[in-house]
């Protein structure tokens, strides 16, 4: 997450300096790029004097394209194996087909992605082609399950699990969000993505996600921060993050769980080379206080000193990686990773509880969102948990009524809530205990959808949502939320402690 952008310092100085900023956005590699920029990502899109937009207003049926380059997806068109980005002034007025990503336009014709084509096309209502892709669509969610206890949140459930599947490459990458600078795999976003598809009955989704990360893991263990959707390597010199060798074996332990047993045991054994080598460079890592060294964390910035968002995904990764040991016949395996995680889990409870799982063992950089990781479904809650997220959660808070992800002097967030931040608490209060916490983030989320029905990355300081939809990463983490508040909850790895 860049702490500064172009943007932000070119806002009213002029359209072409506008271009230029907005063009330094797609270049990898900038500063700007990337999906994780500060307040100015709301910003855009921008259009030229004269043709303003706010939130998702815009031009209608074929009207006013902006000429600048950079303007978030606000839906998806899709076809099973090619996805198109529904601009603001698109959407403006539309809405999907029920079930479906084909897009009902002011008009009433339909707009849809073809079988086999990478450019939509615009068709009368009741059309035979779009009508039996509406169909595919249908049956692709009943042969699975959505969650939620209302309408709302089944609707809310149901697009996520739409979007979450556009985004989904043949390959197995998964698209943070379909905008340049998001159009990348990032392995934590990837790996929530997986466990959400596991918990809804879609597990061919959650292990293509999971051969990907396998195939894509570097020899020394490691991932690097994102890749490229081909598979072909990172888009530019961004540092590599420690969590994913955490949050790939976390993913892999809650598909176990939920996979069918006749295709679980032989897909660990495709997948185990992967979590060995993980675990391995994860139990490698720590140091005599048993915490790993700093590292970026999901944040994507350094820190001096060990975090807490990347300590505690490790420790899922390590009970997760032992526990899958079990279950392949590898005990040597399992009692490495498990001792790791003992040490581990003891060095975070001297470091890190004392201070409420603040952002870095030093303490000096105020409360972080990753607090939500020491709760289920990722690590068996400990004493003083529940004090520490009410902390954190009121440090976090925003006016708009959502969460930054840190409250740190030099962080980056402006104005706007992120909505992974926001719905991490509304999972750790679900499989907590805490229902109506849980509901209150859940139904503001929903309040915040656009009129698509898809969520943004944020929600700006005026309660309007903002930058890219959907995002994948959120969308997995409500899903995660819906199905915790179910009759079976979502299960932990033990800690064997």
């Amino acid at each position: 997450m860049p702490a500064t952008s172009p943007a932000r310092l070119a806002v009213g100085t002029g359209t072409g300096i506008l271009a230029i900023a907005l063009l330094l956005m797609c270049v990898p590699g900038h500063p700007a790029a990337g999906r994780h920029g500060g307040a100015a990502q709301s910003e855009y899109p921008v259009r030229p004097p004269g043709h303003h937009m706010t939130g998702l207003t815009g031009g209608v049926e074929g009207g006013y394209a902006p000429a600048l380059p950079v303007v978030p997806a606000v839906g998806l068109l899709y076809n099973t194996t090619s996805v198109e980005g529904i601009p603001a002034w698109t959407a403006r007025g539309a809405r999907y087909v029920e079930g479906s990503n084909v897009l009902q336009l002011p008009s009433g014709r339909w707009k849809y992605l073809p079988r086999g084509r990478t450019v939509s096309v615009v068709v009368a209502a009741g059309d035979p082609a779009a009508r039996r892709q509406i169909a595919e669509s249908r049956a692709w969610l009943a042969a699975g399950k959505v969650p939620g206890d209302t309408p709302e949140r089944r609707a809310c459930a149901e697009r996520a699990l739409l979007s979450m599947r556009a985004l989904l490459q043949p390959n197995g990458a998964l698209a943070a969000a379909w905008t340049p600078g998001w159009k990348y795999s990032w392995p934590r976003d990837a790996s929530f993505t997986s466990a959400a598809f596991a918990h809804t009955g879609h597990h061919a989704e959650a292990f293509r996600i999971l051969r990907y990360s396998a195939a894509t893991q570097r020899p020394d263990g490691t991932w690097e921060a994102r890749t490229k959707l081909d598979g072909s390597g990172p888009p530019d010199g961004r540092r590599w993050q420690l969590d994913a060798n955490g949050w790939v074996p976390w993913a892999t332990w809650q598909w176990y769980q939920a996979a069918p047993a006749v295709t679980r045991r032989p897909g660990l054994a495709v997948l185990y080379p992967m979590i060995r080598k993980a675990a391995d460079y994860a139990a490698s890592s720590l140091g005599a206080d048993g915490l790993p060294p700093a590292s970026p964390d999901y944040w994507e910035l350094a820190t001096t000193t060990p975090n807490i968002g990347t300590a505690a995904p490790l420790l899922a990764g390590l009970n997760s990686a032992a526990d899958l040991a079990v279950a392949a016949g590898h005990p040597g395996d399992a009692a490495r990773w498990r001792s790791a995680a003992k040490r581990l889990s003891s060095g975070i409870s001297k470091n890190f509880a004392p201070l409420g799982y603040r952002r870095t063992a030093d303490g000096r950089h105020g409360h972080d969102s990753a607090a939500t990781f020491m709760a289920p479904p990722f690590t068996t809650a400990r004493p003083g948990l529940a004090r520490a997220l009410d902390a954190t959660y009121k440090a976090l808070l925003m006016p708009n009524g959502g969460l930054t992800p840190g409250n740190a002097p030099t962080a980056p967030w402006g104005r706007n809530a992120w909505t992974p931040s926001t719905s991490l608490f509304a999972l750790a209060w679900a499989t907590t205990g805490e229902r109506s916490k849980a509901e209150r983030i859940l139904d503001w989320l929903i309040s915040k959808k656009n009129p698509l029905g898809e969520l943004h990355e944020k929600v700006d300081g005026t309660g309007s949502p903002s930058s890219v939809a959907p995002l994948a990463w959120t969308g997995s983490i409500t899903l995660l939320s819906l199905v915790a508040l179910g009759g079976q909850g979502l299960p932990t790895p033990p800690s064997g402690t």
